[in-house]
């Protein structure tokens, strides 16, 4: 037993002395939660969580210290609305039935690089046209297979036959494979079924699509498509697992559907009003507002990229959209960082930054929207969305700052995933 004790202590001590120890001095560190900027903080990383960080740290003499002392420090950046496992996306979703499931999966591999390497590190993956692919990517980054954000993935859309979230445009005797059809629900009981399926898939939360879409063919973004009770059975079910529901909506009426059915997310909200905007500060619902990527679909309409129903279906939404964000802000409803990457280039999503400071936010809010807020709509504010002992070491670094200039996120020159890292643009590192 006496031996057994000291072989015991003996590798304990062994496995500390070999812990990988880096130290990050920061010259300027945004704390999100609290809204404020700290000045000449040192930051302790042991293996891949954050063990300390103060002003007047140690520094352990085995450590690797990495001197980001001329930079402004963040938490690593959060996309709560991606489609990172879609492959590479040329604006006609059609397109998708000329590629295999393998090819769109080894297609999405370079898509999750992008998005690391752009800042963010972690993404919440709302839905793909080939069912599960994205489980597949959130597994391979996790393993070490291949480089990306940190992944919540969906699965699958669950959508009616036909609707927002369905594969369209093909002829109407044309049986789809099953992983194009695969979250199709078409009664509550029918969503409580796809609910239980996905999850037992491993999905991280569920995606459930209220209104018609604008990227969709043979669909209209005013068209009501689940009812309330549809809703709350997936909302209801998805409980039972501990899974969240984002809900897609676009029109009023299925806006004030998703919040009545307790919906964790309303995405897109373009036709809010005045008392779709203080039901949802009442219910706590967060807002996921992708106002940039209009800048995306008129630009692919200028090259012909865009289909022409897709641009009937946007006409004046954007404008809209950017409107309501604003009086959403003033009001003070929940806000999370979403873009719906995929619709403009993966890589790009930080171009949103700028964006919600023109259309109402502060720059202190957007980084909110993107690190703290975005965390707590995952479920994980205490392991993501701010630099604090205890969460896992994910950060990023600019030149400047994006207190005074919030484009200066469009491009991250230092980026750190679980405590290793993967981005270090003119950042020296040297052993203490």
């Amino acid at each position: 037993m006496k031996k057994t004790l000291l072989l015991t202590i003996v590798l304990s001590v062994a496995q500390l002395a070999m812990a990988q120890l880096t130290a990050i001095r920061a010259g300027r560190l945004i704390d999100p939660d609290s809204g404020t900027v700290l000045t000449n903080q040192v930051i302790l990383i042991k293996d891949r969580k954050i063990s300390a960080v103060g002003a007047s740290l140690p520094i352990p003499p085995n450590a690797t210290v990495i001197d980001l002392s001329g930079k402004t420090v963040l938490p690593g950046l959060i996309d709560c609305h991606t489609h990172v496992a879609d492959g590479h996306s040329d604006g006609e979703p059609f397109n998708v039935l000329r590629k295999t499931a393998s090819q769109i999966a080894l297609e999405s591999v370079t898509n999750a690089r992008a998005m690391l390497l752009s800042g963010f590190t972690t993404v919440r993956d709302v839905g793909t046209y080939r069912a599960l692919n994205d489980i597949a990517l959130r597994d391979a980054i996790a393993r070490g297979d291949v480089i990306g954000p940190r992944m919540f993935v969906a699965g699958a859309y669950i959508t009616i036959t036909g609707g927002a979230g369905a594969m369209t445009g093909q002829a109407p005797d044309i049986q789809l494979p099953w992983d194009l059809h695969y979250g199709e629900a078409n009664s509550p009981w029918e969503v409580r079924q796809k609910v239980r399926l996905l999850a037992h898939d491993g999905v991280d939360l569920i995606k459930m699509l209220s209104t018609g879409a604008v990227l969709t063919h043979g669909s209209s973004p005013m068209a009501i498509e689940f009812t309330e009770e549809e809703l709350q059975a997936g909302v209801d079910e998805a409980s039972h697992f501990g899974l969240r529901v984002a809900v897609h909506a676009h029109a009023a009426q299925g806006i004030r559907n998703a919040i009545l059915a307790g919906a964790a997310s309303v995405e897109h909200a373009e036709l809010l009003d005045d008392d779709l905007i203080a039901m949802a500060k009442q219910h706590g619902t967060y807002l996921d507002m992708d106002i940039y990527d209009e800048e995306c679909i008129q630009a692919g309409a200028a090259t012909g990229q865009t289909p022409a129903d897709f641009l009937q279906h946007d006409a004046d939404l954007g404008r809209i959209q950017r409107e309501n964000f604003g009086k959403a802000v003033r009001a003070g409803v929940k806000m999370a960082f979403g873009t719906d990457a995929g619709v403009c280039a993966y890589g790009t999503s930080g171009k949103q930054f700028a964006f919600m400071v023109k259309y109402g936010m502060t720059p202190m809010q957007a980084i909110q929207a993107a690190t703290s807020n975005a965390a707590d709509l995952l479920g994980h504010a205490s392991e993501l969305g701010s630099i604090k002992p205890g969460k896992y070491a994910d950060l990023v670094a600019v030149s400047g700052d994006p207190l005074k200039d919030i484009s200066v996120l469009e491009n991250v020159e230092f980026v750190m995933k679980d405590g290793k890292v993967y981005k270090s643009a003119g950042v020296a590192a040297c052993s203490q």
